[in-house]
């Protein structure tokens, strides 16, 4: 029989489980959205008007609180699309890999805050959502059943796809990035959310969500850039550290030069090599 309650219910509450700054709460079909100058629907983050100003407006507080000074407008842009994209495609690939289910949410049906200490979502009922064969969740309304498993990671891609599409389409100007570089974007927040998060589950589902991600992200399939691109590096005492190759640049270095990323483009081999070696014995 189907569960009682929706199909992605079960891969929400798992996934706050390993993500407590990160919940999730599915409303009921006619239930308001939650109201409050700190949340924001995705569909006003998609028009890019005073809603979008006000949103980072945030990310420019942040910057100053924290570094003492003023980022560029397409730096903070690129920060505000990087701070809802991250949790926006988990709400997509967390029930995926946890229960290989996939819900589509266009931007009317996402709100957001993350002015809380931590990030909290409201969703509507996905409009529809697939599964494979045999799954009890295909019973419910809304449900799509699907042949195989590569069926599935096409149903991923377009899901993330739909509902990323107006978003950047908002943000693309104040961030000063077009097409490759915006998808660039979204795909590394697809590869390194879901494998950040995997992490807290454990190092069996952390190497199993590396696998799937390969599989989902094998190149060439647009809009998004590249491959997942996960590398293994030998670190100085021959231990493997794993890592990746990011697609984009959160321009992060513009702010602290000094402090880039382990996997951003503009890091060599050594310096990554240093950095995940720190991250490491931590």
């Amino acid at each position: 029989m189907p569960p009682a309650s929706s199909a992605t219910a079960e891969a929400y509450a798992r996934l706050t489980e390993a993500l407590p700054e990160l919940t999730v709460t599915e409303l009921g079909h006619t239930e308001p959205f939650p109201e409050g100058a700190s949340w924001v629907r995705a569909a006003q983050l998609a028009e890019g008007g005073p809603a979008l100003e006000a949103f980072l407006a945030w990310d420019d507080d942040q910057v100053v609180r924290d570094y003492g000074h003023q980022a560029r407008p397409d730096v903070i842009a690129t920060f505000g699309l990087h701070r809802y994209a991250w949790p926006a495609c988990l709400l997509i690939t967390a029930p995926w890999f946890l229960h290989r289910r996939v819900p589509r949410f266009p931007v009317t049906h996402v709100s957001y805050d993350r002015t809380d200490g931590g990030m909290r979502m409201a969703v509507r009922p996905p409009t529809s959502f697939a599964c494979l064969p045999g799954d009890p969740a295909a019973l419910l309304p809304g449900a799509r059943v699907v042949r195989d498993e590569d069926a599935l990671r096409t149903e991923v891609r377009a899901a993330i796809a739909e509902h990323h599409d107006p978003v950047l389409a908002g943000f693309g100007p104040r961030a000063r990035r077009r097409g490759r570089a915006l998808w660039g974007m979204v795909t590394d927040e697809i590869v390194e959310g879901l494998w950040y998060v995997a992490e807290r589950l454990g190092p069996d589902e952390h190497e199993r969500a590396r696998r799937e991600l390969e599989l989902l992200l094998p190149g060439a399939t647009r809009p998004f850039v590249g491959s997942a691109a996960f590398r293994d590096m030998a670190g100085p005492d021959g231990a493997t550290l794993p890592s990746r190759d990011r697609a984009s640049c959160c321009l992060f270095y513009t702010v602290r030069p000094e402090d880039t990323c382990a996997t951003c483009p503009r890091t060599c081999d050594t310096a990554r090599v240093t950095k995940l070696t720190a991250a490491d014995a931590g």
